[in-house]
């Protein structure tokens, strides 16, 4: 049997992978017919383009370097870059790439590894994030590996985070990465964004500029600048969509497509579950730390403090003095209006009482009705004193809950830190004796230790 090849011509154009020349300015000369499967553009679509135009603006300047290698004589085989296909996805492309001195063109021969980079760069994603879940201890350093994950996946320079507050009812942006806007303020869930929208319908949203127009009315107006390219998934765990993860594109070259809308869904449940994990993780700690009711510290992290700021030492060591309060009456609000009437009372306190005092004071709720202020940095009898009768003022105001309006007031004790006072022990001690030496007076009175200082009343 004789066996008869195909002309060259038509060789060229059965080859699976792309056949390119490329003159000495990078202009396009002739590319076989998989050119167009793998990028997407027709032979005369490109035909006198520099070949540059279409790289992966990322991959510009490597890909440009290694040209000059090749036109130098270093023939590339296994050379990776990106190009941008003609619907805007990212194509990635092995090259084997020669020079020919005699007609002084590069010829290449590229071959599409894109599936093969996206199954190797989600395993990668979803080990990464996996591990972020369990490495970080914060979530926005969490938030900032996954950033850093989905833009190895596909054009991520400006991506935030929406995170649903169940108690509020408001959208939070806890991460927000963008070119050009600032992070916006919590907004309430029917608030028209687009990322609200995600959330409350529990679906992917894929924007270009065709498709916004799509959109209904009230979802066209730009919150910020306009990105041509947006794409936003809910973050779902078994209880429900927790927020949305966005990113988005103001290359007008990058574009969104179907299939970074399946790769964003797929790494979004690994991204809302270690959401969860690390919001648990945290709220465990907070609980072993911290008073629940109020959000306050509590005993044990209180004298955590104390204890740091009475050990430290050279600039980082401050005089302090401690405001210890206990509430006078709060039994009887206890037994006339109910435990749940009690607890909002103590909310309501520790309200004043942070209020009432510095940002870098501390305040503790030691149990029961008994608080405890720390100040940092006071060292002055006088400045405590004002401190103190400021809060007994605020605390012997009314308090309105609901239909009573509740009157209760405080006994203080106020202790000034000194040298000999025996550390944490001595100084809680001596607030704590001032107090009850303010309650055996009657209460709703400061008094300050020692008791001979003139300020005892």
């Amino acid at each position: 049997m004789e066996y008869r090849l195909p002309p060259l011509t038509e060789l060229k154009d059965l080859l699976l992978d792309a056949l390119c020349v490329v003159d000495e300015q990078g202009r396009y000369l002739f590319v076989n017919a998989a050119y167009e499967r793998i990028f997407g553009y027709r032979a005369e679509e490109v035909l006198g383009r520099p070949m540059i135009d279409l790289v992966h603006p990322d991959d510009r300047e490597l890909t440009l370097r290694a040209a000059r290698d090749i036109m130098a004589g270093e023939s590339k085989f296994n050379f990776q870059n990106r190009y941008l296909h003609k619907d805007g996805h990212v194509v990635h492309v092995q090259w084997s790439a020669h020079w020919s001195p005699r007609h002084h063109v590069r010829i290449a021969l590229g071959h599409d590894i894109t599936e093969l980079k996206r199954a190797e760069a989600v395993q990668s994603a979803l080990l990464e994030i996996s591990e972020a879940a369990h490495a970080e201890s914060d979530l926005q350093s969490l938030f900032k590996r996954i950033h850093r994950t989905v833009a190895g996946l596909l054009p991520a320079r400006s991506c935030f985070v929406a995170l649903r507050d169940v108690d509020s009812g408001e959208v939070a942006f806890p991460y927000f990465q963008d070119e050009y806007d600032v992070p916006p303020a919590p907004l309430p869930l029917d608030a028209p964004t687009l990322s609200n929208h995600v959330i409350r319908c529990g679906e992917p949203l894929l924007l270009t500029p065709e498709t916004r127009l799509d959109l209904p009315a009230h979802l066209r107006l730009p919150v910020g600048h306009r990105s041509t390219g947006w794409l936003g998934v809910p973050l779902a765990t078994p209880t429900g969509v927790i927020g949305a993860l966005v990113v988005q594109s103001y290359d007008p070259a990058t574009r969104y497509t179907q299939r970074d809308v399946q790769l964003l869904q797929f790494v979004s449940t690994q991204v809302a579950a270690a959401i969860e994990r690390t919001r648990n993780r945290n709220w465990l700690a907070f609980l072993a730390s911290h008073d629940p009711l109020t959000g306050l510290p509590n005993r044990s992290h209180f004298h955590d403090r104390l204890q740091r700021a009475l050990n430290a030492s050279g600039s980082e060591r401050h005089p302090i003095a401690l405001i210890y309060l206990d509430l006078d009456g709060f039994k009887g609000v206890n037994d006339r209006h109910g435990h749940e009437t009690g607890d909002r009372l103590l909310q309501a306190v520790a309200e004043r009482i942070r209020n009432g005092v510095r940002h870098s004071d501390t305040i503790a709720r030691l149990g029961g009705d008994e608080f405890v202020v720390m100040l940092n940095g006071t060292s002055r009898t006088a400045d405590a004193v004002n401190v103190g009768e400021s809060l007994r003022k605020s605390l012997s105001q009314p308090f309105q809950l609901d239909d009573h309006a509740i009157r209760i007031s405080a006994s203080i004790g106020i202790a000034l830190h000194r040298d000999d006072d025996g550390g944490e022990d001595g100084v809680l001690q001596q607030a704590d004796k001032a107090m009850y030496a303010a309650k055996r007076s009657g209460g709703n009175r400061f008094v300050l230790f020692p008791f001979d200082e003139p300020w005892t009343v």
